[in-house]
């Protein structure tokens, strides 16, 4: 009788420490999903905590570049860019608060921070899953980006105008490509059927990048602070497809909102407006 109490404690004991292992490597993965500490390799895959959503972060090397009207090339630092254009799916996380617990999301207590209700579908029926999110403002991208850095512990931003180009150029000269070269590597006016199309879906750059030209537009910020959309867009002809492309905001893709002042985190007529994620090595 002893020995089966004690052989009955022996077996109690195994299974308390068996779960303690099991929560306690439970919890350092939950750590690991919120921070890395270190950040190496060509590329990386960005789990945001507590979802199943992912994207991949593709290392650019350092190098220099001359933009036009430069007197002298900038000097460029090696950092993490999007593999494609940021998609709906992890967009959506943070615009419709998906991370919060359902009181909080149903109390609004992140409206400042958070986009207000759209009108209408973002999407515009284009596309969702798999395809890049749009009619996105410059400042929605930037709460974005400071959302997803304090929920992974990386620092996201925006590209700056030169990181921008260096990283569509990819090594190779800032000529335009010919309408029948570029149409492998992009979605313009004459194929892209009048609307945005899944992310990855042409070659990808000589850097492994998809769609940095074409597709959508996306979010650059230059020396003053301002943003610029930078590669051109489904919407534009062949000729305003490249990596030296440029259009500034244009009052035109808020023309049917009917606020004023008008909305701060949807473009209501920027369609062909996106972003693609930077992420600073530690």
């Amino acid at each position: 009788m002893e020995v089966c109490l004690q052989a009955r404690r022996v077996v109690i004991s195994l299974i308390v420490v068996f779960t303690a292992v099991i929560l306690m490597g439970a919890g350092a993965q939950t750590q690991t999903d919120k921070s890395q500490s270190k950040l190496e390799g060509k590329s990386f895959v960005e789990k945001i905590p507590n979802t199943l959503i992912s994207f991949e972060m593709i290392e650019v090397p350092a190098g220099e570049i001359k933009l036009a009207g430069d007197k002298e090339p900038q000097k460029i630092k090696s950092f993490y860019i999007g593999k494609t254009e940021l998609e709906w799916q992890p967009y959506d996380i943070w615009a419709y608060r998906m991370d919060l617990p359902e009181k909080e999301r149903a109390a609004d207590t992140e409206a400042k921070s958070r986009p207000s209700k759209p009108y209408g579908t973002p999407d515009r029926g284009y596309g969702h899953d798999g395809y890049p999110a749009l009619g996105i403002p410059l400042h929605a991208a930037k709460e974005y980006c400071k959302w997803l850095s304090a929920k992974t512990g990386h620092k996201y931003r925006l590209p700056t105008e030169a990181e921008w180009e260096y990283i569509a150029r990819a090594g190779t000269s800032p000529t335009p490509l010919a309408p029948d070269k570029l149409k492998d590597y992009a979605w313009f006016e004459s194929n892209s059927e009048e609307k945005s199309q899944p992310v990855a879906k042409k070659k990808p750059n000589a850097w492994g990048l998809y769609d940095t030209m074409g597709n959508v537009s996306e979010w650059a910020i230059r020396p003053d602070g301002t943003g610029i959309t930078c590669g051109g867009s489904w919407r534009d002809k062949a000729d305003e497809v490249s990596p030296g492309a440029r259009k500034e905001y244009n009052e035109e893709w808020q023309s049917s909102d009917p606020q004023s002042p008008k909305s701060k985190w949807w473009l209501s007529d920027g369609d062909h407006v996106g972003l693609r994620l930077v992420c600073d090595k530690e």
